[in-house]
């Protein structure tokens, strides 16, 4: 089986450990997953099937849109509600129009420094482990691009965005930045993906649908095909011999259908 399952993410687990339920469920061996979330969100979670592993490269690439709810005033140590609480500022003089011309400044490209909870690197091994050790490690600042960026809910202490941007975009860093500008301080409290490429989260399925779907026996019909992913992305027809050229990594001629 090769493809792709649209999972939504239950909060409260790793994206490792939905992977792993679907290896349970299906008892395909290699699967995997597009775009990590952390424990606290939820939404949209492509699952890859088979050779579909091959293509995550490909939907990398796609940009993603998320719900974020914000807390103003709160300050934690990996900028989301799980972390520990930091610092409290005074948010009461900031008002709706405060928050939208702060937004102003984050649409673009613009640069982030990945928190300290993040699977980035360091030395080959990732700052949450350190973190996790009480480590504190210098950053270098990464660009990240912002498409679209807007305030759709204003419940002070709470603003509420939705974000659509490129690989890479840090949502908590977005949210701990805005609240430096902001001059109060600010968390995650919620997130929500709702879209990743062609998965929406109105289409995806919960780890408990896909459970008696695989009881009944018609989880296959779940799958979305492969090249899905690819539908974007300019293609060419391939002869045998092109194929078997393609197959083991040499050149081929070709012309891009319009």
């Amino acid at each position: 089986m090769d493809g792709f399952l649209n999972i939504n993410k239950p909060p409260g687990k790793t994206s490792y450990e939905i992977v792993a339920e679907v290896k349970r469920f299906t008892g395909v061996r290699r699967v995997g997953h597009a775009g990590t979330l952390d424990p606290l969100a939820t939404g949209v979670l492509p699952v890859c099937l088979g050779r579909a592993t091959r293509l995550v490269e490909f939907l990398a690439e796609s940009p993603k849109t998320y719900r974020a709810q914000i807390e103003l005033g709160i300050v934690t140590d990996n900028y989301d509600a799980e972390g520990k609480v930091t610092h409290s500022g005074d948010y009461s003089g900031i008002g709706r129009q405060d928050v939208e011309s702060a937004l102003v400044s984050f649409q673009g490209v613009i640069q982030q420094i990945p928190p300290m909870y993040s699977a980035v690197k360091h030395h080959g091994k990732p700052l949450y482990r350190l973190a996790r050790a009480g480590l504190v490690i210098e950053r270098k600042s990464r660009a990240a691009v912002i498409h679209r960026l807007e305030l759709v809910i204003w419940e002070p202490p709470f603003s509420t965005i939705e974000v659509e941007c490129g690989k890479g975009t840090y949502i908590r860093t977005l949210a701990h930045d805005l609240g430096q500008l902001l001059g109060c301080g600010a968390s995650l409290k919620r997130l929500v993906r709702l879209k990743y490429g062609p998965f929406e989260v109105k289409d995806a399925v919960s780890l408990e649908f896909l459970h008696e779907a695989f009881q009944r026996g018609y989880w296959q019909r779940l799958v979305y095909p492969a090249d899905l992913v690819l539908m974007h992305w300019p293609a060419v027809v391939a002869g045998d011999e092109d194929c078997r050229a393609i197959m083991n990594g040499r050149p081929v001629e070709h012309k891009s259908l319009e």
